[in-house]
């Protein structure tokens, strides 16, 4: 099978092209330098000439809480032109499976923990990150209406937070985990005695290594075929205050650890019930620690060079 992988060049989808080509799967895509997906007469004629068998859709503008809240009009705007022209050209070029990655922060803040798939449009989002979650609820739509009006065999997938090699370590723009570890190695770099991040601490969150996210992906484009979304998590929580005491221990760095409660804290707990997915026979392979400590690792080989993660 011919698998074009949109968003090649970041975290989730340099692990795609990797355990894709390791499983025998001939691996398509292109960086947003040759080809920005923001381009939709580009796009179609990209996918025209490449005719892949499956299109894998994890490209996106990402980020954390911080990002979110700067630039809501270019996480809304450029997420739906992205999806949007992804959705649309792999249409017309008669792409028949798709596998549309969302987020968990579709669902609603106050959602019952574990949340089940059928939690999404019940209520609030967390406002933190409200334009991203939208833009995202979109691409689930449309991919279901492809699917319902022409019958396509596309497919929707929610994972959990995701970390790994290649994340984001832009202060600015860094998830939690990949922040943590940018804050505490400068710390120890410069020996700064104390380290601080937003919210109180208490929030639990869920984390999946992004090389068991891309064996999900594929073992689903295997086995499921529906119209519902369906989730793909690993059952661990912890909060974030738990997790902030387990990356300074993979980083060695021995300082304080504080909390401004001035800002923001996000949702107050985010866990995924993988129920369905397990229930096919998928399960996580990599351990938090492990996968720690091999994100760490990768920073450390890489943190020097510019342009780690492509945005789109």
């Amino acid at each position: 099978m011919r698998v074009y992988i949109a968003g090649i060049n970041g975290m989730v989808g340099t692990a795609l092209a990797r355990i894709g080509r390791s499983l025998g799967y001939e691996v398509l895509g292109d960086s947003s330098k040759d080809l920005d997906l923001r381009d939709r007469t580009r796009v179609i004629s990209r996918l025209k000439s490449l005719s892949p068998d499956a299109l894998i859709v994890a490209a996106g503008r990402v980020g954390g809480i911080k990002a979110n809240s700067l630039f809501p009009v270019e996480f809304l705007s450029h997420n739906l032109q992205i999806q949007t022209n992804l959705l649309d050209s792999a249409h017309e070029v008669n792409i028949d499976r798709l596998l549309y990655l969302g987020s968990s922060c579709v669902y609603p803040k106050l959602s019952q923990q574990p949340i089940s798939e059928d939690s999404l449009l019940t209520g609030s989002l967390e406002i933190t990150n409200e334009a991203y979650a939208l833009a995202k609820i979109a691409g689930i739509k449309l991919t279901q209406a492809y699917r319902n009006q022409y019958g396509r065999d596309w497919i929707c997938a929610i994972p959990t937070n995701v970390f790994g090699p290649k994340d984001n370590f832009d202060i600015q723009e860094a998830h939690v985990i990949s922040a943590m570890i940018t804050k505490f190695e400068a710390a120890k770099a410069n020996n700064i005695k104390s380290v601080e991040f937003w919210g109180d601490g208490t929030p639990l969150r869920e984390f999946i290594y992004v090389d068991d996210l891309a064996r999900a992906c594929y073992y689903l484009l295997n086995v499921y075929s529906d119209s519902a979304h369906i989730n793909i998590g690993t059952n661990f929580e912890l909060t974030i205050l738990e997790l902030s005491k387990i990356v300074a221990n993979v980083v060695t760095y021995n300082g304080k650890i504080t909390f401004n409660e001035n800002l923001p804290n996000g949702a107050p707990r985010k866990l995924l019930d993988s129920t369905k997915i397990k229930s096919l026979g998928w399960k996580p392979e990599i351990q938090m620690e492990d996968g720690l400590a091999l994100t760490y690792q990768w920073f450390l080989n890489n943190s020097m060079r510019p342009n780690q993660m492509e945005s789109h």
